[in-house]
């Protein structure tokens, strides 16, 4: 007794030590982690930019008459999602015509909601219904009848109401199977929010005198559209319409999933996705029109990512995008799929379905203030600049260069910077004239630049990246044959 006593002491013992050891290299390499993440910042072994200090300028303060969080009528929202969820299905090769069941259902109750928010605005908001016709593997490769639903407020700048900006949703829906018009697809998420959060910025935005609100410069269009689950054949054509009506796209704004958030310690911060383009340094129209929204709303409700969309998925954004227009998706936290493309039914004790009850208005009204309010600020601000330049390579300053319209209404021009690894700009300096500026001490290797217009409102265009002369080091010429 006393031997296997002895033996289970000391195997005991080297477990404790063994324990003892491995704790300690824990904690010594959790601690090694934690000096230096708190060390790291104040760590710097590069020059200033420049080496004089950097300027100060005045930062106008952003417009005031900021939609505040409890204007938004979430009742009202709810209503709208419960009346297309009314509609049985609302897939685009369902049925046009009829008044309770179908895409032509979904449509009537956009377009009534639209109107009623038309009467409120002093006659101000012009409802418009786009028919159309359009051809996807998902329309069986032929071409089938569509409608969008569009409420214009019309810019009352002379110069700037031809530049429009734009939210959207998608009011089509879909079962399992995409071609199934006679299966129930309720679609209260997928995209009954989207299409709420579009007609509750239109109330939002449209009422007269409210606030100062009513009157921007620039147009603004909220949109319904159809086809999306058939091959984003609304969004597509409204790219094409608003060419045809002679519009120049200053941002577009697709909210498509925007009502969910099912995480604990919610609402959390909305998704924002927005692609690179084809160009080098990050810097598309749809990544800076991303950076201003964030901008605008702040870091606390926009969540950047850096992806044109979901991994392996689409959205009605992706047209303009693809069309070098600016167009980024709102998106919540964390998707759950079992409530958005299925049919609805019960299997093993999961229920499949895109039902109203899965729904956070909370969350929604969020994103609708957020949406509603970047687009504010967007229809007040000054026209971008155009033809901005960086020039100075191989001397010590960089150069920035930009061109602009006369504009009474604009106190001047922000010159943004930032490292090439940082995703956000800062601003540099503040001037009030077009023209050339000169960075003194600035490299042109060490970061990125662009300009922005700044209204005397406070309102600020979406930023204007530098193009820069690329010229490829000599390379070895090939011997002839």
């Amino acid at each position: 007794m006393t031997n296997w006593i002895q033996l289970f002491r000391n195997h005991f013992l080297c477990v404790v030590m063994l324990f003892l050891l491995a704790f300690g290299f824990s904690a010594s390499a959790t601690f090694a982690q934690q000096s230096a993440a708190t060390k790291a910042p104040t760590v710097s072994r590069d020059p200033a930019e420049p080496l004089t200090g950097t300027p100060h300028p005045k930062i106008l303060a952003r417009p005031a008459g900021a939609i505040a969080r409890a204007s938004v009528n979430e009742k009202s929202m709810s209503a709208l999602i419960h009346e297309l969820v009314g509609c049985g299905t609302r897939l685009t090769l369902s049925s046009w015509t009829g008044p309770k069941r179908g895409a032509g259902c979904g449509r009537d109750k956009v377009v009534a909601r639209f109107n009623e928010i038309a009467k409120d605005s002093g006659g101000r908001l012009q409802v418009v219904v786009d028919k159309f016709e359009s051809t996807s593997a998902r329309t069986g490769d032929k071409p089938i009848s569509l409608e969008n639903v569009y409420a214009i407020l019309p810019g009352s700048d002379e110069k700037l109401a031809k530049t429009i900006f734009l939210v959207s949703g998608h009011f089509d829906s879909r079962p399992t199977n995409v071609m199934d018009p006679e299966a129930d697809a309720p679609g209260a998420d997928d995209d009954g929010s989207g299409v709420a959060v579009s007609v509750e910025c239109a109330r939002l935005l449209s009422k007269a005198g409210a606030n100062g609100r009513g009157t921007y410069r620039a147009t603004i269009l909220f949109a319904a559209v159809s086809g999306e689950e058939q091959g984003l054949l609304g969004s597509t054509h409204l790219v094409d319409w608003l060419k045809q009506q002679g519009y120049t796209v200053g941002g577009m704004l697709d909210d498509d999933i925007v009502g969910a958030d099912t995480a604990a310690g919610g609402p959390h911060r909305v998704r924002l996705f927005s692609g690179n383009g084809e160009i080098d340094d990050a810097d598309s129209p749809s990544r800076e029109l991303a950076r201003a929204v964030e901008e605008i709303d702040g870091r606390a409700a926009i969540r950047l990512v850096f992806r044109v969309d979901r991994y392996g998925r689409g959205g009605d954004h992706y047209p303009f995008y693809k069309a070098g227009l600016p167009g980024v998706r709102f998106t919540e936290p964390l998707e759950d799929y079992n409530h958005q493309h299925q049919t609805p039914r019960t299997e093993n004790g999961v229920e499949y379905g895109d039902y109203e009850k899965y729904l956070s208005f909370a969350f929604m009204g969020d994103v609708a203030r957020d949406n509603a309010e970047a687009l504010r600020q967007l229809a007040l601000a000054p026209a971008t600049p155009t033809g901005a330049k960086l020039t100075g390579a191989v001397t010590p300053d960089a150069k920035v260069s930009w061109s602009a319209e006369d504009d009474p209404a604009r106190a001047g021009f922000e010159i943004l910077w930032r490292e090439t690894s940082e995703g956000r700009w800062q601003v540099y300096d503040f001037r009030t004239a077009t023209g050339e500026m000169i960075l003194k001490g600035v490299s042109t290797d060490n970061h990125f630049f662009a300009v922005r217009s700044v209204g005397k409102n406070g309102a600020r265009s979406i930023a204007a990246p530098t193009e820069m002369e690329r010229r490829p080091p000599p390379l070895p010429t090939q011997p002839k044959q």
